[in-house]
């Protein structure tokens, strides 16, 4: 495998690597997999590497995985909190004896380490759609290290890596493959699009034929839906948007039901900062959850993924998720969530 195309790059959306690109981060993934359940370590790729994780939210896959993954490759992962350092801050939002501003940390970390990894959305930038975003390319542009996206606000490459290498363990490859990604139901409307995005993305590059269902009020980012149609039609797959639950899950291979935010949470101009108005679109939906009736529509192999953490009860049944052996569909949550490990070390192996 060719490796000296990714050697210090950054990887902040899917967009940043070609679906070759994408193929070959897939196929090293799963090599890495399989000769870590053998027994084979490759415990001397990243020997006395360092990377930098700076999380201004919380996490618990995101963080365990990417420090396993640096200890499996023979390097170290330091957890930063921005509540524990001078916090890393855009140009006119610093705060003195408080902040730091973004280009200063990025040069410094640059100097210490061999790349940075950054999860940030939501309440950290006041729910300003793509400002989470914007902090990540403001790192890369003062950072010659690699700079990767543990999530942010419109993206979460990794977790999609992981949904794709997922669904090519089950079925194989994508060609013909029904992705379904739904909006499900949760009582919290704290949720960032940054998931579906990803998973659209993703499922489109490779060619699957892509459903996004979700009630009017959740429509997701025109720039990626325009992104998803393209790579359908580069792909030979296809893209629909339906907003009946029930007919988007009915024949699916893949069921992806998943929380995401309304518009009106965001800062104007995308949305109107209006959180009343979000529970209000989101109560009256309180149908779109994932029961064994839904599933049953869903093709008889079909595969339930979430990125987890799920609220159980409202996105998803119990008897949903839980069942992960058996006849007929079963729930690959557990598979996908381990997943990250090895899409996130095959990435970090290339890039650093």
């Amino acid at each position: 495998m060719k490796t000296t195309s990714f050697r210090g790059r950054d990887y902040l959306a899917e967009t940043d690597f070609s679906r070759e690109e994408i193929e070959q981060i897939l196929a090293l993934a799963q090599e890495l997999k399989m000769d870590r359940a053998k027994g084979k370590l490759h415990d001397d790729l990243l020997r006395a590497k360092t990377l930098f994780m700076i999380f201004y939210n919380q996490s618990l896959r995101t963080r365990n995985s990417f420090e396993a993954g640096m200890t499996q490759l023979g390097g170290h992962a330091h957890y930063l909190d921005p509540d524990k350092i001078y916090t890393p801050a855009m140009e006119g939002h610093e705060v003195a004896y408080s902040t730091e501003r973004i280009a200063d940390v990025a040069r410094v970390l640059d100097r210490m380490g061999d790349a940075i990894a950054i999860r940030c959305y939501g309440d950290p930038v006041e729910w300003e759609y793509g400002g989470a975003h914007a902090m990540l390319k403001e790192f890369a542009r003062w950072a010659e290290i690699p700079v990767l996206n543990m999530e942010d606000d419109i993206y979460h490459p990794f977790q999609g890596l992981a949904d794709t290498l997922t669904v090519k363990e089950k079925f194989g490859g994508y060609k013909g493959i029904k992705y379904t990604m739904s909006w499900a139901y949760s009582p919290s409307v704290h949720k960032p699009r940054a998931v579906p995005q990803s998973a659209i993305l993703y499922a489109s590059m490779m060619g699957m034929e892509v459903t996004l269902a979700h009630p009017k009020g959740m429509e997701l980012d025109p720039k990626i839906i325009a992104q998803c149609q393209q790579y359908a039609g580069e792909s030979g797959g296809s893209f629909r948007i339906t907003n009946d639950f029930a007919e988007g899950v009915a024949g699916a291979h893949v069921v992806y039901p998943k929380a995401w935010c309304a518009t009106p949470i965001f800062q104007p101009p995308v949305g109107q900062s209006d959180q009343k108005k979000t529970q209000e679109i989101f109560d009256q939906h309180k149908d779109w959850k994932c029961t064994s009736e839904i599933m049953d529509t869903a093709d008889k192999h079909a595969i339930y993924l979430h990125c987890l953490p799920c609220d159980r009860g409202f996105e998803v049944a119990n008897d949903v998720i839980d069942k992960t052996s058996g006849s007929g569909w079963l729930s690959a949550a557990f598979d996908e969530a381990e997943n990250r490990l090895h899409v996130q070390k095959a990435v970090m192996a290339l890039v650093m």
